[in-house]
Protein backbone atom coordinates (compact mmCIF):
# COMPACT_ATOMS: atom_id res chain seq x y z
CA UNK A 1 0.00 0.00 0.00
CA UNK A 2 1.38 3.56 -1.25
CA UNK A 3 2.16 5.77 1.93
CA UNK A 4 0.31 8.81 2.50
CA UNK A 5 3.70 10.73 1.57
CA UNK A 6 3.61 9.55 -2.01
CA UNK A 7 0.79 10.90 -2.84
CA UNK A 8 1.20 14.23 -0.94
CA UNK A 9 4.14 14.61 -2.74
CA UNK A 10 2.65 13.81 -6.16
CA UNK A 11 -0.42 16.42 -5.59
CA UNK A 12 2.20 19.15 -4.00
CA UNK A 13 3.86 18.74 -7.58
CA UNK A 14 0.77 18.73 -9.07
CA UNK A 15 -0.52 22.00 -7.23
CA UNK A 16 2.92 23.85 -6.69
CA UNK A 17 3.28 27.26 -7.35
CA UNK A 18 4.45 26.33 -11.44
CA UNK A 19 0.77 25.66 -12.58
CA UNK A 20 -1.56 27.00 -9.51
CA UNK A 21 0.38 30.64 -9.26
CA UNK A 22 2.07 30.85 -5.08
CA UNK A 23 1.16 27.78 -2.87
CA UNK A 24 -0.85 28.99 0.03
CA UNK A 25 -0.40 27.76 3.60
CA UNK A 26 -2.16 24.45 4.34
CA UNK A 27 -5.61 25.06 6.14
CA UNK A 28 -7.38 21.84 6.40
CA UNK A 29 -10.89 22.86 4.74
CA UNK A 30 -14.40 22.15 6.53
CA UNK A 31 -16.57 19.85 5.49
CA UNK A 32 -18.97 22.54 4.39
CA UNK A 33 -15.94 24.28 2.46
CA UNK A 34 -15.42 20.98 0.65
CA UNK A 35 -19.01 20.47 -1.00
CA UNK A 36 -18.87 24.38 -1.48
CA UNK A 37 -15.36 23.93 -3.47
CA UNK A 38 -16.99 20.64 -5.19
CA UNK A 39 -20.37 23.04 -6.44
CA UNK A 40 -18.01 25.85 -7.42
CA UNK A 41 -16.30 23.83 -9.71
CA UNK A 42 -19.12 22.01 -11.13
CA UNK A 43 -20.30 25.35 -11.43
CA UNK A 44 -17.82 27.30 -13.29
CA UNK A 45 -18.01 28.06 -16.98
CA UNK A 46 -14.87 29.97 -17.90
CA UNK A 47 -11.63 27.97 -18.71
CA UNK A 48 -9.80 29.84 -16.45
CA UNK A 49 -12.39 30.11 -13.88
CA UNK A 50 -12.57 26.23 -13.90
CA UNK A 51 -8.50 25.85 -13.78
CA UNK A 52 -8.92 27.92 -10.79
CA UNK A 53 -11.56 26.40 -9.08
CA UNK A 54 -9.42 22.51 -10.00
CA UNK A 55 -6.36 23.72 -8.47
CA UNK A 56 -8.16 25.30 -5.24
CA UNK A 57 -10.15 21.35 -4.98
CA UNK A 58 -6.52 20.12 -5.35
CA UNK A 59 -4.48 21.64 -3.12
CA UNK A 60 -7.53 21.38 -0.37
CA UNK A 61 -7.87 17.69 -1.18
CA UNK A 62 -3.86 17.53 -0.23
CA UNK A 63 -3.89 18.94 2.94
CA UNK A 64 -6.75 16.03 4.43
CA UNK A 65 -6.16 13.58 6.59
CA UNK A 66 -7.44 10.36 6.00
CA UNK A 67 -10.89 10.79 7.75
CA UNK A 68 -11.06 14.17 5.09
CA UNK A 69 -10.28 12.21 2.16
CA UNK A 70 -12.80 9.20 2.79
CA UNK A 71 -15.40 12.23 3.76
CA UNK A 72 -14.68 13.46 0.01
CA UNK A 73 -15.18 9.93 -1.89
CA UNK A 74 -18.49 8.88 0.31
CA UNK A 75 -19.80 12.74 -0.51
CA UNK A 76 -18.92 12.03 -4.30
CA UNK A 77 -20.74 8.98 -3.97
CA UNK A 78 -23.70 9.52 -1.91
CA UNK A 79 -24.58 13.27 -3.24
CA UNK A 80 -22.77 13.30 -6.66
CA UNK A 81 -25.19 10.62 -9.06
CA UNK A 82 -27.62 10.94 -11.39
CA UNK A 83 -30.33 13.37 -10.31
CA UNK A 84 -33.36 11.11 -9.24
CA UNK A 85 -36.35 13.36 -10.50
CA UNK A 86 -34.55 14.57 -13.97
CA UNK A 87 -33.31 10.82 -14.50
CA UNK A 88 -36.95 9.52 -14.22
CA UNK A 89 -38.74 12.20 -16.22
CA UNK A 90 -35.90 11.36 -18.96
CA UNK A 91 -37.19 8.10 -18.54
CA UNK A 92 -40.79 8.46 -18.76
CA UNK A 93 -40.21 10.68 -21.77
CA UNK A 94 -38.43 8.09 -23.69
CA UNK A 95 -41.10 5.24 -22.46
CA UNK A 96 -43.84 7.35 -24.04
CA UNK A 97 -42.06 8.87 -27.22
CA UNK A 98 -39.11 6.77 -27.63
CA UNK A 99 -36.42 8.50 -30.59
CA UNK A 100 -33.04 10.11 -30.89
CA UNK A 101 -33.06 13.07 -29.18
CA UNK A 102 -34.84 11.37 -25.76
CA UNK A 103 -32.34 8.48 -25.65
CA UNK A 104 -29.69 11.76 -25.66
CA UNK A 105 -31.57 13.39 -22.88
CA UNK A 106 -32.00 9.91 -21.07
CA UNK A 107 -28.58 9.12 -21.64
CA UNK A 108 -27.30 12.79 -20.52
CA UNK A 109 -29.88 12.63 -17.14
CA UNK A 110 -28.44 9.25 -16.01
CA UNK A 111 -24.91 10.50 -15.75
CA UNK A 112 -23.67 11.18 -12.07
CA UNK A 113 -22.66 14.79 -11.89
CA UNK A 114 -18.92 13.30 -9.88
CA UNK A 115 -18.29 12.29 -13.73
CA UNK A 116 -18.18 15.46 -14.90
CA UNK A 117 -16.24 16.85 -11.83
CA UNK A 118 -13.55 14.09 -12.81
CA UNK A 119 -13.82 15.77 -16.49
CA UNK A 120 -13.25 19.36 -15.23
CA UNK A 121 -10.23 17.66 -12.56
CA UNK A 122 -8.45 16.48 -16.28
CA UNK A 123 -8.92 19.09 -17.76
CA UNK A 124 -5.80 20.98 -15.73
CA UNK A 125 -2.18 20.79 -15.84
CA UNK A 126 -1.44 17.63 -14.03
CA UNK A 127 -5.02 16.45 -13.40
CA UNK A 128 -4.85 13.16 -14.94
CA UNK A 129 -2.23 12.01 -12.68
CA UNK A 130 -3.86 13.29 -9.47
CA UNK A 131 -6.87 11.29 -10.62
CA UNK A 132 -4.78 8.33 -10.89
CA UNK A 133 -3.40 9.03 -7.23
CA UNK A 134 -7.10 9.83 -5.98
CA UNK A 135 -8.55 6.29 -7.70
CA UNK A 136 -5.31 4.63 -5.75
CA UNK A 137 -6.65 6.04 -2.57
CA UNK A 138 -10.39 5.08 -3.06
CA UNK A 139 -9.40 1.56 -4.27
CA UNK A 140 -7.77 1.35 -0.95
CA UNK A 141 -10.92 2.55 0.80
CA UNK A 142 -13.53 0.04 -1.17
CA UNK A 143 -13.43 -3.02 1.20
CA UNK A 144 -13.88 -0.94 4.45
CA UNK A 145 -16.38 1.22 2.46
CA UNK A 146 -18.10 -1.19 -0.45
CA UNK A 147 -20.54 2.42 -1.06
CA UNK A 148 -17.90 3.63 -3.13
CA UNK A 149 -17.56 1.49 -5.49
CA UNK A 150 -19.91 3.70 -7.80
CA UNK A 151 -17.25 5.95 -7.54
CA UNK A 152 -14.56 4.06 -8.75
CA UNK A 153 -17.02 2.33 -11.62
CA UNK A 154 -17.07 6.05 -13.03
CA UNK A 155 -13.37 6.78 -12.74
CA UNK A 156 -12.51 3.30 -14.13
CA UNK A 157 -15.30 4.25 -17.38
CA UNK A 158 -13.22 7.32 -18.18
CA UNK A 159 -9.60 5.79 -17.78
CA UNK A 160 -10.79 3.00 -19.71
CA UNK A 161 -11.86 5.76 -22.83
CA UNK A 162 -8.87 7.90 -21.82
CA UNK A 163 -6.01 5.68 -21.83
CA UNK A 164 -7.43 3.78 -24.53
CA UNK A 165 -4.67 2.22 -27.09
CA UNK A 166 -5.20 5.68 -30.06
CA UNK A 167 -3.79 7.81 -27.19
CA UNK A 168 -0.62 5.36 -25.83
CA UNK A 169 2.63 5.74 -27.05
CA UNK A 170 4.87 2.84 -27.75
CA UNK A 171 8.58 3.28 -26.81
CA UNK A 172 11.67 0.76 -27.08
CA UNK A 173 13.89 1.91 -23.74
CA UNK A 174 17.78 1.36 -24.03
CA UNK A 175 20.74 2.55 -22.47
CA UNK A 176 20.39 5.97 -24.43
CA UNK A 177 16.96 6.60 -22.73
CA UNK A 178 16.91 9.35 -20.10
CA UNK A 179 17.98 8.68 -16.52
CA UNK A 180 14.63 9.77 -15.52
CA UNK A 181 12.88 6.96 -17.18
CA UNK A 182 15.67 4.21 -16.58
CA UNK A 183 15.47 5.12 -12.64
CA UNK A 184 11.31 4.42 -13.00
CA UNK A 185 11.89 1.10 -14.74
CA UNK A 186 13.97 -0.35 -11.45
CA UNK A 187 11.55 1.35 -9.23
CA UNK A 188 8.62 -0.27 -11.09
CA UNK A 189 9.84 -3.62 -12.22
CA UNK A 190 7.73 -6.22 -10.47
CA UNK A 191 8.21 -9.48 -11.27
CA UNK A 192 12.25 -9.78 -11.14
CA UNK A 193 13.80 -7.05 -9.03
CA UNK A 194 16.27 -5.22 -11.30
CA UNK A 195 19.40 -5.21 -8.61
CA UNK A 196 20.59 -1.44 -9.80
CA UNK A 197 22.50 0.15 -12.64
CA UNK A 198 24.25 -2.77 -13.51
CA UNK A 199 21.61 -5.24 -13.99
CA UNK A 200 19.34 -2.81 -15.67
CA UNK A 201 22.12 -2.59 -18.29
CA UNK A 202 22.44 -6.22 -18.99
CA UNK A 203 18.70 -6.80 -19.42
CA UNK A 204 18.65 -3.70 -21.77
CA UNK A 205 22.01 -3.00 -23.54
CA UNK A 206 23.03 -6.33 -25.22
CA UNK A 207 22.18 -7.26 -28.69
CA UNK A 208 19.17 -10.02 -27.38
CA UNK A 209 17.64 -8.06 -24.72
CA UNK A 210 14.41 -5.74 -25.74
CA UNK A 211 12.30 -3.58 -23.24
CA UNK A 212 9.30 -1.81 -24.47
CA UNK A 213 6.94 0.65 -22.52
CA UNK A 214 3.40 2.34 -22.90
CA UNK A 215 3.41 6.09 -21.98
CA UNK A 216 0.15 8.82 -22.23
CA UNK A 217 0.77 11.77 -22.95
CA UNK A 218 -0.77 13.34 -19.99
CA UNK A 219 2.03 11.51 -17.63
CA UNK A 220 4.94 12.14 -19.45
CA UNK A 221 7.63 10.19 -19.01
CA UNK A 222 5.91 7.93 -16.11
CA UNK A 223 5.64 4.21 -17.90
CA UNK A 224 2.17 2.77 -17.81
CA UNK A 225 3.19 -0.60 -18.41
CA UNK A 226 6.82 -2.42 -19.60
CA UNK A 227 7.92 -5.72 -20.96
CA UNK A 228 10.91 -7.04 -20.96
CA UNK A 229 12.37 -9.47 -23.95
CA UNK A 230 14.50 -12.54 -24.28
CA UNK A 231 15.79 -13.21 -27.90
CA UNK A 232 17.29 -16.75 -28.10
CA UNK A 233 17.28 -19.65 -30.18
CA UNK A 234 14.71 -21.80 -27.74
CA UNK A 235 11.97 -21.56 -25.49
CA UNK A 236 13.48 -20.65 -22.08
CA UNK A 237 12.08 -23.37 -18.93
CA UNK A 238 13.90 -21.15 -16.75
CA UNK A 239 14.22 -17.92 -15.09
CA UNK A 240 18.07 -18.26 -13.99
CA UNK A 241 19.92 -18.82 -17.47
CA UNK A 242 17.69 -15.59 -18.87
CA UNK A 243 19.00 -13.29 -15.99
CA UNK A 244 23.01 -14.88 -15.70
CA UNK A 245 25.54 -11.94 -15.16
CA UNK A 246 27.97 -14.30 -17.44
CA UNK A 247 25.30 -14.58 -20.12
CA UNK A 248 27.17 -14.56 -23.39
CA UNK A 249 24.25 -12.81 -26.03
CA UNK A 250 23.93 -13.86 -29.22
CA UNK A 251 23.21 -12.47 -32.38
CA UNK A 252 19.93 -11.41 -32.60
CA UNK A 253 19.28 -12.09 -36.31
CA UNK A 254 19.93 -15.86 -35.44
CA UNK A 255 17.26 -15.70 -32.90
CA UNK A 256 14.00 -18.36 -33.52
CA UNK A 257 12.52 -16.96 -30.00
CA UNK A 258 11.20 -13.87 -28.26
CA UNK A 259 10.63 -14.12 -25.17
CA UNK A 260 8.46 -11.82 -22.57
CA UNK A 261 9.57 -12.87 -19.44
CA UNK A 262 8.58 -9.65 -17.07
CA UNK A 263 5.48 -7.74 -17.74
CA UNK A 264 5.13 -4.78 -15.06
CA UNK A 265 2.33 -2.15 -14.79
CA UNK A 266 3.84 0.84 -13.29
CA UNK A 267 0.44 2.90 -11.76
CA UNK A 268 -1.55 0.90 -8.92
CA UNK A 269 -4.48 3.80 -9.53
CA UNK A 270 -4.73 2.44 -13.32
CA UNK A 271 -5.44 -1.11 -11.91
CA UNK A 272 -8.08 -3.34 -13.97
CA UNK A 273 -7.40 -0.79 -17.01
CA UNK A 274 -5.55 -3.29 -19.48
CA UNK A 275 -2.72 -2.34 -21.40
CA UNK A 276 -0.69 -5.51 -21.60
CA UNK A 277 -2.92 -7.47 -24.65
CA UNK A 278 -1.83 -4.34 -26.75
CA UNK A 279 1.66 -4.19 -25.51
CA UNK A 280 2.53 -7.72 -26.61
CA UNK A 281 0.99 -7.73 -29.62
CA UNK A 282 2.47 -4.30 -30.69
CA UNK A 283 5.18 -5.61 -29.61
CA UNK A 284 5.27 -9.28 -31.00
CA UNK A 285 4.75 -7.90 -34.43
CA UNK A 286 7.19 -4.86 -34.79
CA UNK A 287 9.73 -7.57 -33.36
CA UNK A 288 8.55 -10.02 -36.34
CA UNK A 289 9.14 -7.26 -39.03
CA UNK A 290 12.48 -6.23 -37.91
CA UNK A 291 13.57 -10.12 -37.34
CA UNK A 292 12.31 -12.08 -39.53
CA UNK A 293 13.79 -15.64 -38.53
CA UNK A 294 11.80 -15.03 -35.59
CA UNK A 295 8.78 -17.49 -35.37
CA UNK A 296 7.85 -18.33 -31.51
CA UNK A 297 6.76 -15.80 -28.91
CA UNK A 298 6.26 -17.23 -25.95
CA UNK A 299 6.36 -15.31 -21.84
CA UNK A 300 7.98 -16.94 -18.98
CA UNK A 301 5.14 -16.69 -16.54
CA UNK A 302 5.02 -16.67 -12.56
CA UNK A 303 2.33 -18.98 -11.34
CA UNK A 304 1.13 -16.75 -7.99
CA UNK A 305 -1.38 -18.62 -7.18
CA UNK A 306 -0.60 -22.42 -7.31
CA UNK A 307 0.63 -23.03 -3.97
CA UNK A 308 -2.12 -21.20 -2.62
CA UNK A 309 -4.83 -23.30 -4.38
CA UNK A 310 -3.06 -26.76 -3.61
CA UNK A 311 -2.62 -25.51 0.19
CA UNK A 312 -6.84 -24.98 0.21
CA UNK A 313 -7.57 -27.72 -2.21
CA UNK A 314 -5.16 -30.02 -0.09
CA UNK A 315 -7.53 -29.28 3.53
CA UNK A 316 -10.65 -30.93 1.73
CA UNK A 317 -11.46 -34.10 2.17
CA UNK A 318 -12.62 -34.98 -1.01
CA UNK A 319 -10.29 -32.78 -3.10
CA UNK A 320 -7.94 -33.44 -5.93
CA UNK A 321 -4.85 -34.16 -3.51
CA UNK A 322 -4.61 -37.77 -2.57
CA UNK A 323 -2.70 -38.60 1.11
CA UNK A 324 0.89 -39.00 -0.10
CA UNK A 325 0.92 -35.66 -2.26
CA UNK A 326 -0.44 -34.38 1.50
CA UNK A 327 2.24 -35.56 3.09
CA UNK A 328 4.50 -34.66 0.42
CA UNK A 329 3.49 -30.84 0.73
CA UNK A 330 3.96 -31.00 4.61
CA UNK A 331 7.62 -32.07 4.02
CA UNK A 332 7.66 -29.64 1.38
CA UNK A 333 6.75 -26.89 3.71
CA UNK A 334 9.49 -27.80 6.24
CA UNK A 335 12.30 -27.58 3.36
CA UNK A 336 11.97 -24.74 1.22
CA UNK A 337 15.01 -25.48 -0.48
CA UNK A 338 13.28 -28.87 -1.60
CA UNK A 339 15.16 -28.53 -4.99
CA UNK A 340 18.51 -29.32 -4.08
CA UNK A 341 17.55 -32.34 -2.95
CA UNK A 342 17.39 -34.75 -6.02
CA UNK A 343 14.77 -37.57 -4.56
CA UNK A 344 12.57 -34.56 -2.51
CA UNK A 345 12.95 -32.58 -6.01
CA UNK A 346 12.10 -35.56 -8.24
CA UNK A 347 9.04 -37.02 -6.16
CA UNK A 348 7.51 -32.99 -6.17
CA UNK A 349 7.97 -32.95 -9.85
CA UNK A 350 6.10 -35.97 -9.96
CA UNK A 351 3.36 -35.05 -7.52
CA UNK A 352 2.69 -31.34 -8.47
CA UNK A 353 3.13 -31.40 -12.40
CA UNK A 354 -0.14 -33.01 -12.93
CA UNK A 355 -1.80 -30.60 -10.41
CA UNK A 356 -0.44 -27.63 -11.86
CA UNK A 357 -1.82 -29.04 -15.35
CA UNK A 358 -5.53 -29.32 -13.61
CA UNK A 359 -5.06 -25.75 -11.50
CA UNK A 360 -4.15 -24.13 -14.74
CA UNK A 361 -6.57 -25.48 -17.22
CA UNK A 362 -9.98 -27.07 -15.28
CA UNK A 363 -9.98 -25.44 -11.34
CA UNK A 364 -12.24 -22.39 -11.13
CA UNK A 365 -13.05 -19.66 -8.78
CA UNK A 366 -16.12 -19.17 -7.06
CA UNK A 367 -17.13 -16.62 -10.29
CA UNK A 368 -16.13 -19.23 -12.31
CA UNK A 369 -12.86 -18.33 -13.93
CA UNK A 370 -9.70 -19.58 -14.43
CA UNK A 371 -7.94 -19.64 -10.94
CA UNK A 372 -4.53 -17.84 -11.67
CA UNK A 373 -4.70 -14.09 -12.23
CA UNK A 374 -1.67 -13.95 -15.06
CA UNK A 375 -3.06 -17.33 -16.86
CA UNK A 376 -6.59 -15.31 -17.07
CA UNK A 377 -4.41 -12.17 -18.33
CA UNK A 378 -2.66 -14.31 -21.26
CA UNK A 379 -5.47 -17.00 -21.87
CA UNK A 380 -7.69 -14.12 -22.20
CA UNK A 381 -5.21 -12.01 -24.72
CA UNK A 382 -5.60 -14.83 -26.97
CA UNK A 383 -2.14 -16.90 -26.12
CA UNK A 384 -1.89 -20.98 -26.17
CA UNK A 385 -0.71 -22.41 -22.68
CA UNK A 386 2.63 -24.30 -23.69
CA UNK A 387 4.51 -25.86 -20.92
CA UNK A 388 4.72 -25.95 -17.46
CA UNK A 389 8.30 -25.64 -16.25
CA UNK A 390 9.30 -27.40 -13.13
CA UNK A 391 12.24 -25.68 -11.07
CA UNK A 392 12.00 -22.99 -13.69
CA UNK A 393 12.14 -20.12 -10.43
CA UNK A 394 14.32 -21.73 -7.43
CA UNK A 395 14.00 -18.54 -5.55
CA UNK A 396 11.86 -18.15 -2.18
CA UNK A 397 9.08 -15.81 -4.18
CA UNK A 398 9.03 -18.95 -6.84
CA UNK A 399 9.03 -21.15 -4.26
CA UNK A 400 6.50 -19.45 -1.90
CA UNK A 401 3.68 -18.93 -4.71
CA UNK A 402 4.52 -21.98 -6.95
CA UNK A 403 7.16 -24.18 -5.74
CA UNK A 404 9.45 -23.21 -8.03
CA UNK A 405 7.47 -23.58 -11.49
CA UNK A 406 6.91 -21.22 -13.91
CA UNK A 407 4.63 -21.58 -17.36
CA UNK A 408 5.28 -20.85 -20.87
CA UNK A 409 2.34 -19.05 -22.47
CA UNK A 410 2.65 -18.87 -26.54
CA UNK A 411 1.26 -16.25 -28.58
CA UNK A 412 0.56 -17.82 -32.09
CA UNK A 413 -0.11 -14.51 -33.50
CA UNK A 414 -2.16 -15.82 -36.59
CA UNK A 415 -4.64 -17.78 -33.41
CA UNK A 416 -4.29 -15.25 -30.98
CA UNK A 417 -8.33 -13.74 -31.88
CA UNK A 418 -9.56 -17.02 -32.61
CA UNK A 419 -7.86 -18.25 -28.27
CA UNK A 420 -9.48 -15.25 -27.24
CA UNK A 421 -12.78 -15.70 -28.61
CA UNK A 422 -13.04 -19.35 -27.28
CA UNK A 423 -11.67 -17.99 -23.65
CA UNK A 424 -13.89 -15.52 -23.55
CA UNK A 425 -16.77 -16.89 -25.14
CA UNK A 426 -16.69 -20.27 -23.83
CA UNK A 427 -14.28 -20.32 -20.81
CA UNK A 428 -12.08 -22.56 -22.82
CA UNK A 429 -8.68 -22.98 -22.13
CA UNK A 430 -6.39 -23.60 -25.11
CA UNK A 431 -3.50 -26.01 -24.38
CA UNK A 432 -1.38 -28.43 -25.96
CA UNK A 433 -2.04 -31.43 -25.99
CA UNK A 434 0.56 -32.69 -23.33
CA UNK A 435 -0.74 -30.15 -20.60
CA UNK A 436 -4.41 -31.09 -20.76
CA UNK A 437 -3.22 -35.13 -21.26
CA UNK A 438 -1.54 -34.46 -17.80
CA UNK A 439 -4.30 -32.53 -16.56
CA UNK A 440 -6.40 -35.20 -16.84
CA UNK A 441 -4.58 -37.82 -14.84
CA UNK A 442 -5.77 -35.97 -11.35
CA UNK A 443 -9.50 -37.21 -10.32
CA UNK A 444 -11.36 -35.05 -8.07
CA UNK A 445 -14.28 -36.10 -6.25
CA UNK A 446 -17.76 -34.21 -6.10
CA UNK A 447 -17.63 -32.16 -2.94
CA UNK A 448 -20.59 -32.69 -0.93
CA UNK A 449 -23.00 -29.59 0.16
CA UNK A 450 -21.59 -30.09 3.97
CA UNK A 451 -17.76 -30.76 2.77
CA UNK A 452 -16.50 -28.31 5.40
CA UNK A 453 -12.40 -27.73 4.79
CA UNK A 454 -10.18 -28.89 7.07
CA UNK A 455 -6.72 -26.97 8.06
CA UNK A 456 -3.28 -28.70 7.42
CA UNK A 457 -1.17 -29.03 10.77
CA UNK A 458 1.31 -25.90 10.45
CA UNK A 459 5.03 -27.65 9.45
CA UNK A 460 7.22 -28.18 13.13
CA UNK A 461 10.11 -26.63 12.22
CA UNK A 462 12.04 -28.74 14.76
CA UNK A 463 10.94 -32.10 13.09
CA UNK A 464 13.62 -33.68 10.99
CA UNK A 465 13.13 -33.77 7.11
CA UNK A 466 14.24 -36.90 5.88
CA UNK A 467 16.58 -37.15 2.18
Amino acid sequence: MPQPSVINDLLSAITDNRIFGERRKPRRASRETLVEMIEALLGGRGEASATEKAGDFLRAYRDLDYAGRTFVFRTLAHDYGPHAETLKAAAEAYIAAPGEAAAKALQKAAEPRRVELFRRLNNITGGTQALVALRLELMERIAHHPDLWVVDDDLKRLFNAWFNRGFLDLREIDWQTSAAILEKIIRYEAVHAINGWDDLRRRIDVPDRRLFGFFHPRLGDEPLIFVEVALSGAIPTAIGPVLAEDRTPIDPRAATTATFYSISNCQDGLRGISFGSFLIKQVAGDLARELPNLKTFVTLSPVPGFAKWLREEAARPTSAVDTPTRDLLERLDHDPAFLTDPALAKAAEVALMPLAAHYLTVARDAKGRVIDPVARFHLGNGARLEQIDFNADPSERGIKNAFGMMVNYRYVLADVEKNHEAFVGDGKVIATPAITKLARTVKVAERPPSDAPRQLAPPKKSEPVEG
